[in-house]
C-alpha cells in the first residue's frame, strides 16, 4: 500500500506552464484503481494548485474543502495551497498567515520537503521579510540530503539573488546567484543549470563585466541557439560595444 505520495511521480504529472493539462493528468492519477486515500488525497490537493493557477479560485477552494478534515503531511499540503490561492487571489496578508500554520506544521511533522517548498513561497508572498523565509529554508535544507528536496536550494538562492538585484546590491546578487548555480550543479535539473548560469550571466553585465558575461551566454547560445533570453542578452552586450555607446552598466531592467 502507497504511503505518500512520491515526488517523482508528481514531477512527472506536472507540465509546467500548462495548468490545464496538468489538472486532468493529476485527476487521472488520483482516480487510479489501488491508490491509498493518502495519495489520492494529495493529488487532489495538487490538482487544486492547477485550478488556482488557471484562476478558478471557487473550485479549487471546494477541492480543499473536501479533504478536510487532514492531518499530518496532507494537513500540510492542504495549508500550503491554500496560502498559494489566497496570495494568486491578491490576499496577501491571508496567504502569509495561512503559509506560516503550513510552516510549523510541516516543522511539527519532520516533512523536511515541505517545511523548504513553503519557505520558498513565503519568500515571494512575504517580501519584506523575504530575507527571513529564505534563510529559515535554506536551514530546514541542512536537515535533509535527499537530492530532490536539496533542489530548492536553487530555488531559494536564485530569489534571494534577485531580491538583491532589485535592490541594486549587485556584488550580494552575483554571490546568491553563484550559490545557486553552485547547487544546480551538484543537485539541479538541466534547466536549473541552464537558468543558473544565465542568471549569472546578466548579473555580470549590470556590474560591467561584460566580457564574462558574453562568454556564459555565447556557451549557453551553443546549448540553446532558440533561446530568447539569451539572445537578449547577446543582443545587449553587442550594444555596449558598438562605437559611440557608452561602457558604462546600463540601469537595472526588471
Amino acid at each position: 500500500m502507497e504511503e505518500r505520495l512520491q515526488q517523482a511521480e508528481l514531477d512527472d504529472l506536472w507540465l509546467p506552464g500548462d495548468p490545464i493539462a496538468s489538472a486532468e493528468r493529476l485527476a487521472a492519477a488520483a482516480a487510479l484503481p489501488g491508490r491509498s486515500e493518502l495519495v489520492r488525497a494529495e493529488l487532489e490537493t495538487q490538482r487544486a494548485r492547477a485550478l488556482g493557477l488557471q484562476g478558478r479560485f471557487a473550485e479549487a477552494e471546494a477541492l480543499l474543502d473536501s479533504l478536510e478534515p487532514a492531518f499530518g503531511r496532507l494537513e500540510v499540503r492542504v495549508l500550503l495551497e491554500r496560502g498559494r490561492l489566497r496570495g494568486a487571489e491578491g490576499r496577501q496578508g491571508e496567504a502569509v498567515e495561512v503559509l506560516q500554520e503550513a510552516l510549523r506544521a510541516a516543522r511539527r511533522d519532520a516533512e523536511v520537503d515541505l517545511a523548504v517548498e513553503t519557505a520558498a513561497v513565503l519568500a515571494e508572498s512575504d517580501p519584506s521579510h523575504a530575507e527571513q523565509w529564505i534563510e529559515e529554508g535554506l536551514s530546514d535544507l541542512t536537515g535533509t540530503d535527499d537530492p530532490r528536496t536539496l533542489r530548492w536550494g536553487v530555488v531559494l538562492h536564485e530569489l534571494r539573488g534577485w531580491a538583491r538585484f532589485t535592490d541594486g546590491d549587485l556584488a550580494a546578487a552575483l554571490v546568491s546567484f553563484e550559490d545557486a548555480r553552485s547547487f544546480a550543479e551538484e543537485v539541479g535539473t538541466p534547466d536549473e543549470r541552464f537558468a543558473t548560469r544565465w542568471a549569472v550571466a546578466r548579473c555580470l553585465r549590470a556590474l560591467g563585466r561584460n566580457q564574462e558575461a558574453a562568454d556564459i551566454q555565447r556557451r549557453l547560445a551553443a546549448e540553446r541557439p532558440d533561446e530568447p533570453a539569451v539572445r537578449e542578452e547577446l543582443e545587449q552586450l553587442a550594444a555596449l560595444r558598438e562605437p559611440g555607446t557608452s561602457d558604462r552598466t546600463p540601469t537595472i531592467e526588471s
